[in-house]
């Protein structure tokens, strides 16, 4: 029998002994991927308690008083206008949905599995439903982006047609297969005073997430957050308002019709500067925030917020072609640069910058840089790389501290592995790494000595991903040291907690 499995079994006596008389049931409403709560509440949380053959359920007056409560909570109505155009006003509604989000974040914390499923499962039936509302709304937003002159590359996130909302409620079902984290046991032991702890996995409680023009962020963050057993508070793009208004009212319907209240997936209804302000002040109510989107975004959330921010999403990645190559074919070679480049360049754990060992810099950079040109890459090189291959542009000093987001790299030769490490700290965002070396102490140096969240030997830096890590849909990915670095699935967007049962002890 494992250590948790003792655990457990010690826990379960404690409870059933006679000299514990108070223990309150409640703690039955920890949940976790083996549904210990029960189906019996969730019958309580999605429907009235009707009595059958004038006999109530154990768990009646418990499930009456959720939807008492949840009756309650959805009669506070704030966060349904339109466009609110006064920025007082405005602030105020900030406050409101984020005091209601912090009432409904006990209700999601203590459902079940099963209960955040079919709301999951409602979620994606209904935009598939209203694909056609949604598509209206996205054209207004598509519209008015097209006359402030907005990016091609900005433009395409923001927009919406069948087939894109078909594969947003896809995504859907993909996190309805992931196992539920809350109630999770992280580690328990018996203590020498008879002390039984666990420490589990719990909800943050609310989480506010601000993000820029992609709709798709919307209903990605907001099932996420659901499973993890947490409430979301939402801020997207002005870009995106029309759009994001409706997908929050059709993700709202599927949490009215299974009998919980709207505030557990809100958003605030302005494209006022001064509500995401308002919103990074409101520690006593939000829980963490995470932006998404690119740096000035993600550097503002970090310099203003006085709520915890996990930091996530900028990628100024880096590959390194070490000297010890022996063995390796230079078309492997190129086909990781190439991929890490190329295959989704818009993206964060895209490659930006190439660094080669001088001792072979003369032998692969031409066949590489041949080959992403040839791919629509435009090079740019330190001196030595325009002296290998003249057909590449100056770099300045500035741009090895950019995420370029586009087909540009820029290429530098090093003397060693030791500056090749000193310049990814220097210059990098602690995202993804890569090496490609034949040697095992230049692998076990370069991983080691990398201050990132991730770092590769021989393979493309597009594997940072949940879903390639077989962690499942990510919320981000975090390039900060606290509370988790790489991707952000649902186990890493919930806290911890200890539980400890006891027999009468005192401290003495």
């Amino acid at each position: 029998m494992s250590d948790i499995e003792q655990n457990n079994k010690a826990s379960d006596s404690l409870l059933s002994s006679n000299n514990i008389k108070n223990v309150n049931n409640n703690t039955n409403s920890i949940n976790n991927s083996n549904n210990v709560n029960s189906s019996d509440s969730s019958k309580n949380i999605n429907s009235s308690n009707s009595s059958k053959n004038g006999k109530k359920s154990n768990n009646s007056n418990s499930g009456n008083n959720i939807n008492i409560i949840s009756n309650n909570i959805n009669s506070i109505n704030v966060g349904k206008s339109d466009k609110a155009s006064d920025s007082k006003n405005n602030g105020n509604i900030v406050i409101e949905i984020a005091k209601k989000a912090k009432q409904c974040s006990y209700l999601i914390g203590s459902a079940n599995t099963e209960v955040k499923n079919k709301i999951l499962a409602d979620i994606a039936k209904n935009l598939l439903t209203f694909s056609d509302d949604i598509i209206i709304e996205n054209k207004k937003d598509v519209k008015k982006s097209k006359e402030l002159n907005i990016s091609s590359s900005l433009l395409d996130r923001l927009s919406l047609d069948k087939e894109r909302i078909v594969k947003i409620a896809e995504s859907i079902n993909e996190v309805i297969m992931l196992t539920d984290p809350v109630g999770k046991v992280v580690f328990g032991y018996n203590l020498p005073n008879g002390l039984v702890l666990k420490n589990i996995r719990v909800p943050f409680g609310v989480i506010g997430i601000i993000y820029e023009a992609r709709p798709n962020v919307t209903v990605d963050s907001a099932v996420l957050c659901i499973k993890a057993g947490s409430c979301v508070v939402l801020r997207g793009s002005s870009h995106a308002l029309n759009t994001n208004l409706k997908l929050v009212e059709i993700m709202q319907k599927a949490l009215k019709d299974n009998g919980l209240p709207e505030g557990i997936i809100s958003i605030i209804p302005s494209a006022e500067r001064d509500d995401v302000e308002k919103l990074m002040q409101l520690r006593d109510y939000i829980d963490v925030l995470i932006p998404r989107g690119g740096k000035d975004l993600i550097e503002s959330v970090v310099k203003n917020s006085k709520v915890p921010v996990i930091e996530t999403g900028i990628g100024n990645c880096h590959i390194y072609i070490d000297n010890k190559i022996d063995g390796i074919d230079i078309q492997d070679i190129i086909s990781i640069v190439v991929n890490s480049k190329t295959q989704r360049p818009s993206v964060c754990n895209a490659a930006e910058k190439l660094l080669v060992h001088k001792d072979v810099a003369k032998k692969v950079l031409p066949p590489v840089l041949s080959e992403l040109e040839r791919n629509g890459v435009v090079i740019k090189g330190c001196s030595q790389t325009l002296k290998i291959y003249p057909k590449a542009i100056p770099v300045n000093e500035n741009e090895w501290y950019i995420e370029y987001l586009d087909l540009i790299i820029a290429v530098k030769v090093v003397n060693n592995i030791v500056e090749a490490v000193e310049h990814v700290n220097k210059y990098g965002s602690h995202h993804t790494e890569s090496i490609i070396t034949s040697n095992y102490n230049s692998s076990n140096y370069f991983t080691n000595m990398c201050d990132s969240s991730t770092v590769f030997v021989n393979a493309s830096t597009r594997f940072t991903d949940g879903g390639q890590f077989g962690m499942g849909a990510e919320i981000g990915i975090s390039t900060q040291k606290l509370h988790w670095r790489g991707p952000m699935s649902l186990e890493q967007i919930t806290t911890n907690k200890f539980i400890v049962f006891g027999n009468g002890q005192i401290r003495k």
